[in-house]
């Protein structure tokens, strides 16, 4: 049994056990209407995230299929992250004007058509089906969690609670990955490539559906246009350190994370060997990897994440143990400039990525729920999204090599460590205050009653006298 197969064996037994602690440990909540409002958001969210799991496999494959090269197919790729970074961000930005859940809609229709698309083995239809595609990868990534953060506070839910859902949003979307990632690759078997996205096609409509049937509407700030939404998103950024802290982080570890995927498969299939003791004189050597097993092993790896998160939760803020974990996550990714060619230490190091990365999506959901104002949510979830998107498309078209790109990761990495600790000093520091003012208004109303009972004293020495 390769490491590979059996690392995913190991983290499945590691997963199971973990999960069954956090359960046993962590109270388990009663309210029925939270409950149901959980279901109702969770079942949308992980549709939407399967309609995205299900393309991804077989792109490259289908693309390849079509006789299209590698160049034309790198601008592709490029077009997907610039139109997330362009019209995604001013789509995206509708959504607090014209309202989250027509946007979430709006995300599945989008992205619908981008599989429509795949039919045709046309650079320029494809390039279209890209365009849409990006502009629906920015909406998945902040309309969904807009409405529910509003929902949430409108309908007067335990905040607490809030990371509690985006933590099973991981362990689901873990969950969900695997299963779609073997549902592909059966259809892709039986159909061809294009067989997925038919399959994606499907998922997405039943989420629109659900949606119309199931949520209701809630909005930002209506009164102002998108410009004026921009302008105020940039401006809160601007005010508001915890707020930047927050945008500096996101698109630092998502950029360094969005490198990493384009970059494990080599990483992991290259082996040195030598015939002599000189490890200068080692050759380089392709090796076949298993890719289905290593996908799995991530995804378990994010599952034990996200338990981690419930467990780190009851010991320290969000805000205090996240700094370790972005520390973590830029050692792992040293792994393959330190380690050339030694597949377990690579493979370990990966894993502890990931499982970073499933602390990392319930932390950041749980920080942008109290810290980005309401009123421009999406919009500000979607400024956030530029330099992520912009750090991938330059590091695509720069064709850099492959340690490069991993330093540069760390690089990444341990500057959001530095924005991390920064906003760790703003919220101890704020904490700070509140517990002052609370002092000081204890000992005012304190000063306040000792002052009456005086008076009282007085007034009743000057009736008896």
């Amino acid at each position: 049994m390769d490491i590979f197969l059996g690392g995913f064996y190991l983290l499945t037994v590691l997963c199971a056990l973990l999960y069954i602690a956090t359960r046993a440990a962590i109270s388990t909540v009663t309210d029925a209407n939270f409950s149901s409002f959980q279901n109702t958001y969770l079942i949308v969210y992980l549709l939407a995230m399967a309609g995205d799991w299900l393309q991804g496999p077989h792109v490259y494959a289908l693309y390849e299929s079509y006789g299209m090269t590698p160049e034309q197919i790198d601008i592709l790729f490029v077009a997907g992250f610039g139109s997330s970074m362009i019209v995604g961000t001013v789509v995206g930005s509708f959504a607090d004007k014209y309202g989250r859940r027509t946007n979430c809609i709006l995300y599945g229709v989008l992205y619908g058509a981008a599989c429509v698309t795949k039919h045709f083995g046309n650079f320029w239809i494809l390039m279209i089906g890209r365009l849409l595609g990006g502009t629906a990868t920015s909406i998945l990534y902040s309309a969904f969690e807009s409405w529910l953060v509003y929902e949430h506070n409108k309908r007067g839910f335990d905040s607490s609670l809030l990371g509690n859902i985006f933590s099973l949003g991981v362990l689901g979307n873990s969950v969900v990955a695997i299963l779609a990632g073997l549902v592909a690759q059966k259809f892709a078997d039986l159909f061809g490539f294009v067989a997925p996205f038919d399959v994606s096609l499907t998922v997405l409509l039943l989420m629109v559906i659900i949606i119309v049937m199931t949520w209701t509407e809630n909005y930002g700030d209506r009164t102002s246009n998108v410009s004026q939404s921009f302008a105020a998103a940039l401006h809160i950024i601007q005010k508001d350190h915890k707020v930047l802290c927050l945008g500096l982080i996101q698109s630092l570890f998502e950029g360094a994370m969005y490198c990493f995927v384009l970059e494990w498969t080599p990483s992991l299939s290259i082996i040195y060997k030598t015939e002599n003791s000189n490890p200068s004189e080692a050759d380089e050597v392709h090796t076949d990897i298993p890719h289905g097993h290593i996908f799995a092993a991530f995804m378990v790896s994010l599952m034990i994440g996200s338990s981690l998160f419930k467990i780190l939760c009851k010991f320290a803020s969000v805000e205090s143990f996240m700094r370790f974990v972005l520390f973590v996550a830029a050692l792992s990714l040293m792994t393959p400039i330190f380690y050339k060619g030694n597949q377990l230490v690579i493979f370990i190091g990966f894993l502890l990525f990931e499982t970073c990365v499933g602390i990392f999506w319930p932390s950041m959901g749980t920080m942008r729920g109290k810290y980005v104002a309401e009123e421009t949510r999406a919009t500000t979830m979607n400024i956030f999204r530029i330099p992520l998107n912009m750090i991938v498309v330059i590091i695509l078209l720069q064709h850099l090599e492959r340690d490069t790109i991993f330093e540069f990761c760390a690089f990444f990495l341990m500057i959001a460590v530095l924005c991390q600790q920064w906003l760790y000093t703003l919220y101890e520091n704020s904490a700070k205050s509140s517990s002052l003012s609370e002092k000081a208004a204890t000992l005012r109303t304190e000063s306040m009653v000792e002052a009456q009972e005086e008076k009282r004293a007085i007034d009743d020495e000057e009736e008896i006298v």
